[in-house]
């Protein structure tokens, strides 16, 4: 209940859908003032949400900033949060991405250059199944492919959503008598880090963070992003919106 409560909430407060909604309910209004303000009003929402100069300022204060690689440490584990696989697109010989496959590629990445002994990828089938694939070992077929040794990678294939990455992985964790008290990578898109981060810590892990998969720039305004509409920021605010709701919903029923 809870899920279908957060994600119907989700849908109904998206950009795109407040502009549809004020656009169709200016449509129908009887009342001249109230039609030319809900229609006006819902242009101006599209406007807004349009404009790639406004989505990156907000994106680029909302991502954690980038880390050196060279500046970190040796991490025994690596923790990979999934959600960046096209499950519904099935294929026994390989794996489809979608954007986010910064958080399999970065982190063979800092497997490669000694900087994760070992990789946990943490991740089920999320809540649209269209197929018996879970991500966890969709990644785990790619990063072997990769040169990851498979003795080196350690699978949580059930969980479903953030919060659940973090329980079963403590869980698997604590079966297998992993030291729990030392430091663990944790790696994921850096819209979803903060969330990502009071998850792990809530059940008490000791993590270090490795923002990847960015949607800011670092060249936010200029002549075209200030005065072309684009569909790429919907997209940014559409992350945003969901982002910033879950971080309520986790924090409301005391997740984080």
């Amino acid at each position: 209940m809870l899920f279908f409560l957060s994600q119907l909430f989700s849908f109904l407060a998206m950009p795109l859908t407040l502009v549809l909604l004020l656009l169709v309910a200016g449509f129908f209004s009887k009342s001249p003032k109230w039609r030319k303000r809900l229609s006006g009003s819902g242009i101006l929402l599209l406007v807004i949400v349009t404009n790639n100069a406004l989505s990156t300022l907000v994106m680029n204060a909302w991502e954690p900033p980038l880390k050196p690689i060279s500046t970190l440490p040796t991490y025994d584990i690596g923790i990979v949060l999934t959600g960046v696989t096209n499950i519904n697109k099935t294929a026994a010989d390989r794996t489809f991405f979608d954007k986010g496959a910064d958080r399999a590629t970065h982190a063979v990445q800092l497997y490669k250059e000694g900087k994760l002994k070992r990789i946990l990828i943490t991740g089920g089938q999320g809540f649209q199944q269209k197929n018996d694939q879970r991500e966890a070992i969709l990644l785990a077929n790619f990063m072997i492919t990769a040169g990851v040794a498979e003795s080196d990678l350690i699978l949580e294939d059930q969980s479903q959503n953030t919060r659940e990455n973090a329980v079963f992985t403590k869980r698997l964790l604590e079966s297998r008598k992993e030291n729990l008290t030392q430091p663990y990578l944790l790696i994921s898109s850096a819209f979803h880090m903060k969330r990502a981060e009071a998850c792990f810590r809530k059940v008490d892990f000791q993590i270090d963070t490795f923002p990847v998969d960015y949607y800011g720039n670092d060249n936010p305004i200029n002549l075209r992003s200030i005065l072309q509409p684009s569909p790429n920021s919907l997209v940014v605010w559409h992350k945003l919106t969901k982002e910033w709701i879950g971080l309520l919903v986790y924090k409301a029923v005391g997740y984080i």
